[in-house]
């Protein structure tokens, strides 16, 4: 694969802890010399059915603004070099699991916005860490993180 394409994946929920993965897989891809793909999963919510097409607010627009939010949180006004963004529709584990083919690593937390704050590894991080096609890191709370 060309150096120039080399990269790391990270799963953007917007937690906590997935900020922390950001941050953690910039450091990696300084090291490494890949760029950053930042990856948010959307779906449509239950209630709609049918999609319903909407110039005022759709689930993807809110996936990418909220991306864009977690990004602005985990490194301010100047993102990493080569930083790209994408906000997929589909299942977590699935989207996550797809992105890492060809990828260096993928960088994942623990636990995102969905589960109990008592489980030490959520479902998505580890089904994406048994079926990835790369190397996995699951990032965990430090003191500092909640």
């Amino acid at each position: 694969m060309n150096e120039e394409h080399k990269r790391i994946v990270v799963g953007v929920d917007g937690s906590s802890l997935s900020l922390v993965a950001l941050r953690t897989a910039h450091r990696l891809a300084d090291l490494l010399g890949c760029h950053i793909q930042a990856v948010t999963v959307w779906s449509y919510p239950v209630a709609l059915a049918v999609p319903i097409p909407s110039t005022e607010w759709t689930p993807r627009v809110e996936a990418e603004s909220a991306l864009d939010e977690a990004l602005a949180a985990a490194f301010g006004q100047e993102l990493p070099e080569g930083l790209t963004k994408t906000a997929v529709a589909g299942q977590p584990v699935h989207v996550l699991v797809e992105a890492s083919r060809g990828a260096e690593m993928l960088v994942v937390g623990s636990r995102g916005r969905g589960g109990f704050k008592g489980l030490l590894l959520g479902s998505v991080s580890s089904a994406a860490a048994a079926h990835a096609h790369c190397p996995v890191l699951i990032v965990h709370p430090g003191e500092t993180d909640s």
